[in-house]
């Protein structure tokens, strides 16, 4: 079926509040598709039972002993665990997302005004992942040696297109032990130098779009940068879908492999053309401890199977709704021939929506799990430098 405005009134609670509010205001209607299961690729599940018992939470938020490579926690949340959200944040963070390295490769932005529904701006891009530690399926395993800085990941950004923002580079360097900050570097091509990024700049607007760095993927921020609060667990939609099965955008970004993008539809063309499930969720608040943050929260929507975050409603200091984060969640095996038995929920397109503002970023991912396209040699400083010559 689908979820319109004539009739989202008959079904309270089965989508969270601020999306029926933006289906009743006409803004989107959603399709419904029958609930399937997006498995975890098995290597992931036999290093959760390997591990299960073994890691405990440290004194502090950020600390945790024992983990070697999984699910660090495997029990159901319990509202009387004080540091039950806290655990739900740390099987996000050690979340199989995107594997143990991938690429975006390439990924598609485009600047739209949700009123006229006029695309502003569009930027090409490049994005690269790489696990250093808690590898389970792709060479070097389980960690990569050597790693004198003691890094868990790294995300290597390129921007392709247009010309005044060509070959603009963001590194950014997590460390393994989560009280430590990140390491973040920033290439832009008009000054031909590579500057470490300030703490500060991971929540502004990154190249003008509506999103910050530590938006990315759900959350690109630490454990201990946040208090974390388990809410409830409730069955509720989310974007999951078969790719190939969707009616994709076949008048842009159409690639020589013939592979298409997912369309957009909705108010500004703001919302992906997609499919949601009813799926089991966690919904987590995390309040930022830095009282110069720009949000007061984030209410993240986990999907218990595989612990992406494909729903994410920001408040604003004020406590006001800000912005509506949808990352669609596609099935590996019904995506590209290389994606097919990855076990990765692939991310596929995203919806990042300012209300305030009447404004959205849209992405188009091509997401690709290949160890090829993410060698080590691309993480370092030292590359965005000979990359930008």
């Amino acid at each position: 079926m689908t979820l319109t405005a004539d009739n989202i009134g008959q079904f309270p609670g089965v989508i969270d509040s601020e999306m029926a509010a933006a289906i009743a205001a006409g803004d989107v209607q959603i399709k419904v598709g029958k609930t399937t299961s997006f498995d975890l690729h098995p290597n992931y599940v036999k290093a959760t039972r390997e591990n299960t018992g073994n890691v405990k939470l440290g004194e502090q938020v950020g600390e945790i002993n024992g983990w070697v490579a999984g699910r660090p926690f495997v029990n159901e949340p319990a509202q009387d665990d004080p540091r039950a959200g806290e655990k739900l944040a740390w099987n996000y963070k050690y979340g199989y997302n995107w594997g143990d390295n991938a690429a975006i490769y390439p990924f598609y932005w485009k600047y739209r005004n949700m009123e006229s529904g006029a695309i502003e701006r569009t930027l090409k891009f490049n994005f690269h992942f790489l696990n250093y530690q808690g590898r389970v399926n792709q060479q070097p395993l389980p960690n990569i040696e050597p790693n004198p800085s003691n890094l868990y990941r790294s995300i290597y950004v390129q921007v392709l297109a247009p010309y005044d923002v060509k070959n603009t580079q963001l590194l950014i360097q997590r460390n393994a032990d989560d009280l430590k900050r990140d390491n973040a570097w920033l290439y832009l091509g008009f000054q031909r130098r590579v500057r470490r990024l300030a703490t500060g700049q991971v929540t502004d607007a990154f190249l003008g779009s509506d999103i910050m760095i530590e938006d990315f993927e759900g959350y690109n921020g630490r454990v201990s940068d946040m208090k974390w609060n388990f809410i409830e667990t409730k069955n509720v939609l989310l974007p999951f879908y078969n790719h190939n099965d969707m009616e994709l955008d076949t008048e842009t970004h159409n690639d020589s492999d013939g592979y298409q993008v997912a369309a957009f539809s909705g108010k500004g063309g703001c919302y992906p053309d997609v499919e949601w499930q009813l799926r089991k969720a966690y919904v987590v608040e995390a309040v930022p401890l830095d009282s110069n943050h720009p949000m007061s929260k984030r209410v993240f929507y986990m999907d218990a199977q595989t612990f992406t975050i494909p729903r994410t409603n920001i408040y604003d200091r004020a406590g006001n709704l800000w912005k509506k984060w949808i990352i669609g969640q596609a099935h590996p095996d019904h995506h590209l021939p290389k994606n097919k038995g990855s076990g990765v929920s692939i991310d596929d397109a995203f919806a990042m929506v300012d209300i305030q503002a009447n404004h959205c970023t849209t992405g188009q991912f091509k997401g690709q799990v290949d160890p090829s396209l993410t060698p080590a040699s691309l993480f370092t400083p030292q590359n965005m430098r000979a990359t930008g010559r």
